[in-house]
């Protein structure tokens, strides 16, 4: 006969602590734990209880003794008082019997107990021919099957003795009664802790699991649309906590996910047209030699100018998807010096006149996000209006930070729609540009606890602004 395969082995019943479930490591715990107060409480009762029983037992003994070797001595004829505590004597726990001088003895016969002759030896022989009364020899021993504590005492002038026995198995019986009771509650008690660590563990685990259980679904699937199971009912516990961090959780991913996905499509299409316009570009770059002067000069205009938007829109996707951004530390920032470079750098690219019209508001932020902030707008004015001849004007009053220009203005049903990410107003859509920039605008702002605005100017023309909170 061959051994089985080594995978074929079968595993063992009850596996390894370290594989047990939560529910079952609470029911082990509890029913460790009780165990150990049990195993204190019930020695420490039980050898009180013992202590105490057995105390009783030998007062009860010395008592009875003291008791006869009073009347034995206030006795006149010191064997009168044999006949005083025999009826005393008999009982569940004592029995008695005289020693003759000679070493003999006299066991007093009663009806439905058996005989019971108690042990006699040198010593007890000894105080049976004692002259006086009352004295005593104190031993335990054994005989018919039961353990005794026997006193022999004296009757004095050499008449004999009286034994004295306390049977001790009756209490010790009942000490093992009692020592079998604790055990029985024990164990009960025992049961009913493991059975309560099962409850509780199962109860505060249970939901435990079932989101381990969900975390690898998502883990496995990838699905982002799973709830976490019984966190709309779990209280305000940290189990419930957990389940609620967890869909939180799963909802941020799924926007995360959903908005990268709008991201790469958004994207692709504004990619296209810029590289739709290159590839043409290039495909009359091989007919370059029989071009003319002019329509190479257009050609190299042409492609520098998708080269440079391809360039922006790039670095504008990169920004929004990894949040560079956001990296810069938090400053105070002084608006108006915002607006003087933002002013300076669009006169440097532009040739147009920019007017700038600030107070001293401070703001706590970024100074790189709110100078590209302020830098789009500013950007887009001199952008859709190229032949323009009034200033740009720079307003910072407050917090608030307007952008005026006199181009085209902006359609009254495109108000409301020039701060999402890559919506071009249809006035615009024939002119380079990727869509986000002002989407940035809206972004930075927000990260800075305000907002932003758009209107159309009376006399022509457009307000495109944002403001943030000033420190006092």
């Amino acid at each position: 006969m061959t051994a089985p395969p080594e995978g074929a082995r079968r595993r063992p019943v009850l596996p390894p602590p370290a594989e047990w479930r939560l529910g079952t490591r609470f029911a082990v715990s509890f029913a460790l734990v009780a165990t150990v107060v049990i195993a204190l409480v019930g020695s420490l009762a039980y050898n009180t209880a013992a202590f105490m029983i057995r105390t009783d037992s030998r007062q009860e003994f010395e008592s009875t003794v003291n008791g006869l070797v009073s009347d034995l001595r206030s006795a006149p004829d010191g064997g009168s008082g044999v006949a005083t505590v025999s009826f005393a004597l008999h009982s569940d726990s004592f029995t008695f019997q005289t020693v003759r001088p000679d070493g003999g003895v006299n066991v007093p016969l009663q009806a439905r107990r058996p005989i019971e002759v108690l042990p006699v030896t040198g010593a007890d022989r000894e105080v049976a021919v004692a002259d006086d009364p009352g004295v005593v020899e104190t031993r335990e021993d054994s005989a018919n099957g039961e353990d005794y504590r026997i006193a022999t005492v004296s009757l004095g002038s050499g008449s004999g003795a009286v034994q004295i026995g306390q049977r001790l198995s009756p209490t010790e019986r009942m000490l093992d009664s009692l020592a079998l009771q604790m055990v029985g509650v024990g164990a009960a008690v025992l049961v009913g802790a493991g059975l309560a660590g099962w409850l509780v563990g199962r109860r505060v685990t249970g939901r435990l699991v079932r989101l381990t259980e969900a975390a690898e679904y998502v883990s496995s699937t990838g699905r982002l649309d799973l709830p976490a199971p019984g966190s709309e009912d779990a209280g305000g516990d940290e189990v419930g906590r957990l389940g609620n961090a967890f869909n939180a959780m799963l909802a941020r991913l799924a926007s995360a996910k959903d908005e990268q996905r709008r991201l790469v499509q958004n994207a692709s299409h504004e990619l296209r047209t810029p590289l739709t316009s290159l590839r043409t570009n290039v495909s009359v770059m091989r007919r370059f030699e029989r071009l003319s002067p002019e329509a190479r000069e257009r050609l190299v205009d042409d492609l520098q100018g998708e080269t440079r938007e391809l360039t922006d829109l790039v670095n504008e996707l990169v920004e929004l998807a990894t949040d560079s951004r956001e990296d810069e530390p938090a400053t105070e920032v002084v608006l108006r010096e915002v607006a003087e470079r933002v002013a300076a750098r669009a006169r440097r690219r532009t040739g147009r006149e920019v007017v700038v019209d600030a107070d001293d508001s401070v703001v706590t932020g970024r100074a790189g996000a709110l100078e590209r902030a302020l830098s789009n707008p500013v950007e887009n004015a001199a952008k859709f209006d190229p032949e323009g001849t009034a200033p740009i004007e720079i307003v910072v009053r407050g917090g608030r930070v307007e952008v005026r220009d006199r181009g085209p203005g902006i359609d009254d049903a495109e108000v409301g729609h020039v701060f999402e990410r890559f919506y071009r107003a249809t006035s615009a859509r024939a002119m380079p540009g990727s869509g986000l920039g002002l989407s940035m605008v809206s972004d930075i702002a927000a990260q800075h606890g305000g907002g932003v605005f758009a209107r159309n100017r009376e006399g022509g023309g457009a307000v495109i602004g944002f403001w943030v909170p000033t420190r006092p």
